[in-house]
């Protein structure tokens, strides 16, 4: 049997389950100029993608890749949450 789909899933849910907390408190603590930050980690986890034989490994560096620039969305996104009073605004 082979059971790399099911690794594969579950890390994948994993990752992106680890990047809503991270979106949230990225925005509250540095706001949405933290962008950058996602696109550079993202673009980086993706060439190391190219890179590795492993299948499990390449796609968990792709998973994390897309989900860095998935966050740049998000980040935006969760800063009109916090302007609708959904999710507490940092004192500044």
């Amino acid at each position: 049997m082979n059971f790399d789909g099911i690794i594969i899933g579950l890390i994948s849910f994993l990752i992106i389950g680890l990047f809503h907390p991270i979106v949230i408190k990225g925005e509250y603590y540095f706001s949405k100029r933290i962008w950058p930050i996602f696109l550079v980690v993202g673009i980086v986890f993706l060439a190391l993608s190219l890179y590795v034989d492993n299948s499990i490994f390449t796609a968990s560096l792709g998973v994390i890749g897309f989900s860095c620039l998935w966050s740049i969305k998000e980040i935006f996104e969760q800063e009109e949450r916090v302007k609708k009073g959904w999710y507490p605004k940092k004192p500044r």
